[in-house]
């Protein structure tokens, strides 16, 4: 009969994504992921597989919460007008937190790994065709309830807003101060969510 494993396989995951987030999948060593999960190696292997599977799952848990997390904000807005408006202003927020230096692990995964590893671009490709298609059911409310405009396409306007808000999350890690990312936010906002309360 097998033994239960003795760790938190949550813990261990959330640990190793996070040294592939800090330095990246190529400069992460196996003593690195055995000292951040804890584990030696032949149980970090045995229950995850290899660096590369490991790097997978940590991966698909971050797009998982990600994405819960984005359903979450775009739907519990009181206005879906709102919600859009804060996706462009998140990166601002972030501006003197953590956020910056790290940028976004999907990102950061696909400009590293997306040429050599045809299942890391993979699932870039469906982690942001999922983000799309939750922007784009915002965009949607937000016609309905007469915030944008009935012309616009929700899918084309949700690519155009996730494109905006990723630039800004690369614009933050140059080091642009709070104040000019601000105002960058508010000009793609007022360029992509015009104020239409005098229609």
């Amino acid at each position: 009969m097998a033994r239960p494993r003795a760790f938190d396989e949550k813990q261990v995951l959330d640990a190793v994504r996070d040294q592939f987030w800090d330095a990246g999948y190529a400069a992460t060593s196996l003593e690195d992921l055995m000292r951040v999960s804890g584990l030696g190696k032949g149980s970090l292997y045995a229950a995850f597989g290899d660096k590369r599977q490991l790097f997978l799952r940590a991966l698909r848990s971050y797009t998982d919460e990600s994405h819960g997390r984005l359903r979450e904000a775009l739907t519990e807005a009181p206005r879906a007008l709102d919600a859009l408006r804060a996706l462009l202003e998140a990166p601002v927020d972030d501006a003197m937190g953590e956020g910056v230096r790290r940028g976004c692990l999907m990102a950061n995964s696909t400009s590293e790994l997306g040429n050599a590893d045809p299942e890391v671009l993979d699932h870039a490709h469906r982690t942001y065709e999922t983000s799309t298609a939750l922007i784009g059911d915002c965009v949607a409310r937000a016609q309905r309830e007469g915030d944008v405009s009935a012309e616009a396409d929700p899918t084309e306007l949700a690519r155009a807003l996730l494109a905006a808000q990723q630039g800004l999350v690369f614009m933050s890690r140059t080091g642009m101060d709070a104040a000019t990312l601000a105002a960058t936010a508010r000009s793609l906002a007022a360029q992509l969510l015009p104020d239409r309360s005098g229609d």
